[in-house]
This record gives structure tokens, C-alpha cells and sequence, in this order.
């Protein structure tokens, strides 16, 4: 073996966190490396985030047009719609081509080596890479940051493999299935669910909780149930699945009665979540201080190794792409000198259910658990101008605040397009508002931010439109 190659910072992982820690350090004048395994944005940007949102969005625009196959209130007709499934894939892939590529030219850009290989850890300095075409390359570190991301949890009794699929499957599929099974409520499970149903699948969704999104409020919940049952999706809910069907068509599963059932179908997507990616690299040789299946960090997302850092979904929750990418800037600034801590007031989340669900910070139930006395109001899309001409008046935005000062601890939405909404509530918070400050800001009309305003103004005592 060649003798040893010589950095400041070595990433493993070229997902979000791992890529952006890469360039700000490259834009530092860090030397740096990143290994991957695979293709540059990791699960983000090839078979997460993206891929998924591009198809929600073409499933959402063919049920628009299956919905104009007869009487629309708009005067619009289509006749017989169809989809090449194929070609939508195809349309799919060059997002995620695009994206990728642009990965790659901003490392480039930015002078960060990038080796596309095998990473193994043999200490906290030393790792061995090995690529596809040549002998294994021995990298040496000053710093090493582990961003290797998460992987699907994969249920023991019903394994993947066949008609048994991941998200990662369910993204690229070859046909529509005739009737798919969807384990598991959450986010994922509902928004594949929900795109495979506008294609025109018969979709079963089972879940052991009483209701969808459970680790969501109820209140933010039901307007996403009524739309799935308005859709024709079949929920299972506190119902448990113990395997596949003895034709390996579908899944036995124990019902909300406690009857042992078999639901036939062509294809099963398993969405139960995710785990940190912490096997077949050597990082237990590391011996991290562990949180659980996650590696433990501090306020800098440094390890219980000098020098040894962890970001993003390795780290644990939330396991989001914007956590991961603010954290890998923050390494990077760190080590470069700076004095940084990873301490953000909020940090959104989103589900791109139909409709969109955003969470940031305190929700009512939260705050009260913390002795905060507070005040809470919404404001509902029915009474938004923009909502009604855009056919979208399901849903509402809600502000949780102090009593005390009116400063502003949370914001909830769920309706038509308010993931778009998350930059302001998250902003808000990190800015140190008061309801006064929201509900003195003109907001431009006709937009579905007015409701953000109203709902300041409702907790204030004052709407204007309700």
C-alpha cells in the first residue's frame, strides 16, 4: 500500500451535512477530503427528499387532471388522462442528475477532494478507502467528521426484498401497483401513500397507532385523515402487522379488534421509520460515547474523541437535511477558528402530506408541559382569499405565545402549500418576535400569509376577518 495521504478534515458522508461541511471548509482554506460510497447529496437528494417531493408533485398534477375527466366547477375538461410512469421517472432522475452534479461542481469549486469509495475507520486519524478500480488508499486526519446519514428500519418478520420495498424502491417504481399496503402513519409512509393513490393505486395504510402522524397533535392531524379518506385511502389504525401472507402477496396482520387478518396486495412499502447509519465502516472501533443507536454529541457536535465529529442523522433527531447542513457549517467554522455552538431557538419540520403539516417550535400541549402560561389562536384557511381562489380552504395557522409578554414560542400550520410558511414562523422565533411584531407587519394580499398575520392578531384579541 501507498504510503498514507495527508488532510486537515476528512468527511465520511456526502449527504447534506457531510457536502456542506466539505464547501464551507473549502471557502475556510481547510484542506479537505470527503469519501461517499455513493452519489454525492446522499439519501437527501437521491432517494429522500427530492426525488420524493418531485413525485408528490407529478402524482398531485395527475389527479388534478383525473379530477377534470368529467364536471369541474372551473369549466376545465380532460378527457381519458393517462401517465407513463416511465417517463415520470425519467423526469424525476434529471432533478435529481441536476442537483447532484451541482454537488459536485461546488466541492470542486471550492478545492475539497472527493473520493468515491468505502470508508473504513481504523482510528480516530486513520481511514482506508477502498474504490472500485485500484488498491485500497490510506487516508490520514487531523479532524474526521462522521456524516454518514440513516438507513430505513427494516422489520425482522417482514424483510425487505420482492414485493417487500422501502422508500428507496417506492421512488422509482416500474408500474403502478394495483394495491399497495403502506406500514406505518408517519410522514413518509403517508406522503408515498398519498402520491401512489393520485396514480391510481388502491392504497391500504396500517398503523398501530389510533390515528395518522401520531407524533403529531391531533388537532394538526385531522384535516390529513378527512383528505386521506376523502381519497379513498383505507386506514388499519391500532392495528399490528405480523408478516407477510403465506402467498407472500400482502401481510398478516392482527386488526383494531384483535383479529388476525391477511390483506392481499401486489406490493408492501414498509415505512417505519429510520436509524442511524452506524455498520460496515468500523466506527465501533471508535468506541463513541453512544446515545442510544446514536453517536452522542455536545453543543459543537463534537464526540467523546478529540477531534472526532458527528452530524445529522448519525446523531440522532430530528432527522432533518436542514439540521444536518447548519450543523456541518458549524464544524467547519470551528475548526477554522471561530467560536460557534449549535444552539437554534427552532428548527421546522414538514410533512408534504396532502395537506402540508409544519411544526415549529412550542406547540400548546409543549409549552403547557413546561409550566409556560400561554396564549393560542388560529386562524382558518376558510376565511383566506387566496386559499378560496386557489381551492384550498382545509386547514389553518396556529401561534403559541407567553401570556406574559406575548413573545412568540411556536408556530403550527396544515393546509395547501404551507411548508412555505416555515422560513417566516422559524425566523420569528429565532428573532425574538412578539405577537405585537407579527401583527403589525403588513402582509401582502391575496396570500396564504395573511393567516399568519390573523392568527397574531386572534391571539391579541383582534382579527380582522374572522
Amino acid at each position: 500500500m501507498a504510503q498514507a495521504e495527508t488532510t486537515t478534515l476528512l468527511v465520511i458522508g456526502g449527504g447534506p451535512g457531510g457536502y456542506v461541511a466539505a464547501i464551507r471548509a473549502g471557502q475556510l482554506g481547510i484542506p479537505t477530503v470527503l469519501v461517499d460510497a455513493g452519489r454525492l447529496g446522499g439519501t437527501c437528494l437521491n432517494i429522500g427528499c427530492i426525488p420524493s417531493k418531485a413525485l408528490i408533485h407529478a402524482a398531485e398534477e395527475f389527479h388534478k387532471v383525473c379530477a377534470y375527466d368529467g364536471a369541474s366547477p372551473l369549466g376545465i375538461r380532460a378527457a381519458s388522462p393517462s401517465i407513463d410512469i416511465a417517463r415520470t421517472v425519467g423526469w424525476k432522475d434529471g432533478i435529481v442528475g441536476k442537483l447532484t452534479g451541482g454537488v459536485g461542481a461546488l466541492l470542486k469549486k471550492n478545492g475539497v477532494s472527493v473520493i468515491q469509495g468505502q470508508a473504513r475507520i481504523l482510528d480516530g486519524k486513520t481511514v482506508e478507502v477502498r474504490t472500485a478500480g485500484g488498491e485500497p488508499r490510506r487516508l490520514r486526519c487531523e479532524h474526521l467528521l462522521l456524516a454518514t446519514g440513516s438507513r430505513a428500519v427494516e422489520l425482522p418478520f417482514l424483510p425487505f426484498g420482492g414485493a417487500v420495498v422501502s422508500s428507496t424502491e417506492a421512488l422509482s417504481p416500474d408500474t403502478i401497483p394495483e394495491h399497495l399496503v403502506v406500514v406505518g402513519a408517519g410522514y413518509i409512509g403517508l406522503e408515498l401513500g398519498t402520491a401512489y393513490r393520485k396514480l391510481g393505486a388502491r392504497v391500504s395504510v396500517v398503523e398501530t397507532a389510533g390515528r395518522v402522524l401520531p407524533a403529531y397533535d391531533d388537532e394538526l392531524t385531522r384535516p390529513v385523515a378527512a383528505r386521506l379518506k376523502r381519497l379513498g385511502v383505507e386506514l388499519h389504525l391500532e392495528s399490528s402487522v405480523l408478516g407477510a401472507a403465506p402467498d407472500g402477496r400482502g401481510i398478516r396482520m392482527k386488526n383494531g379488534g384483535g383479529e388476525e387478518v391477511t390483506l392481499a396486495a401486489d406490493r408492501v412499502l414498509v415505512a417505519v421509520g429510520r436509524r442511524p447509519h452506524t455498520e460496515g465502516y468500523g466506527l465501533e472501533s471508535l468506541l463513541l460515547d453512544m446515545n442510544g443507536r446514536a453517536v452522542r454529541i455536545d453543543n459543537q457536535c463534537r464526540t467523546s474523541m478529540r477531534n472526532v465529529w458527528a452530524i445529522g442523522d448519525l446523531a440522532g433527531e430530528p432527522m432533518l437535511a436542514h439540521r444536518a447542513m447548519a450543523q456541518g457549517e458549524m464544524v467547519a467554522e470551528i475548526i477554522a477558528g471561530k467560536r460557534r455552538h449549535f444552539a437554534p431557538a427552532a428548527i421546522p419540520a414538514v410533512c408534504f402530506t396532502d395537506p402540508e403539516v409544519v411544526v415549529v417550535g412550542h406547540t400548546p400541549q409543549e409549552a403547557a408541559g413546561l409550566g409556560i402560561e400561554i396564549v393560542s389562536a388560529s386562524f382558518p384557511f376558510a376565511a383566506n382569499g387566496r386559499a378560496m381562489t386557489i381551492e384550498s380552504t382545509e386547514g389553518f395557522v396556529r401561534v403559541v405565545a407567553r401570556r406574559d409578554n406575548h413573545l412568540v414560542l411556536g408556530w403550527q400550520a396544515v393546509g395547501s402549500g404551507v411548508a412555505e410558511l416555515s422560513s417566516a414562523f422559524v425566523q420569528s422565533i429565532e428573532m425574538g418576535a412578539q405577537l405585537e411584531d407579527i401583527g403589525g407587519t403588513i402582509h401582502a394580499h391575496p396570500t396564504l400569509g395573511e393567516a399568519v398575520q390573523e392568527a397574531a392578531l386572534r391571539a391579541l384579541g383582534h382579527a380582522l376577518h374572522i
